[in-house]
């Protein structure tokens, strides 16, 4: 089932490599979307892809890369009825 994902990660995750530390995650699991630093210090994403692999992409954001501390992540889901609803072809990491 498609999904689409929105989420925000708390923590120490600007300055530490996390938005490059997704991009990499969301590509490997076939996951499209966007992730960006937020000016209160948090990291947003958008992503869309199927329920499991937007599992593991959460796992991942919880985790981080090294030197992160990840505190919370906040995320809320809602399905795709099908194909075109899909607004990404890409992962990027957006200013």
């Amino acid at each position: 089932m498609l999904q689409r994902l929105h989420a925000i990660a708390n923590g120490r995750v600007q300055g530490v490599g996390y938005r490059w530390f997704v991009q990499r995650a969301a590509e490997r699991l076939g996951v499209k979307g966007w992730v960006r630093n937020l000016p209160d210090g948090t990291v947003e994403l958008e992503a869309e892809g199927d329920s499991e692999a937007l599992d593991a992409l959460v796992t991942e954001l919880k985790k981080g890369p090294i030197g992160a501390s990840v505190r919370e992540v906040k995320e809320r889901r809602s399905t795709l009825q099908s194909d075109a609803e899909r607004r990404y072809a890409v992962f990027e990491i957006r200013p």
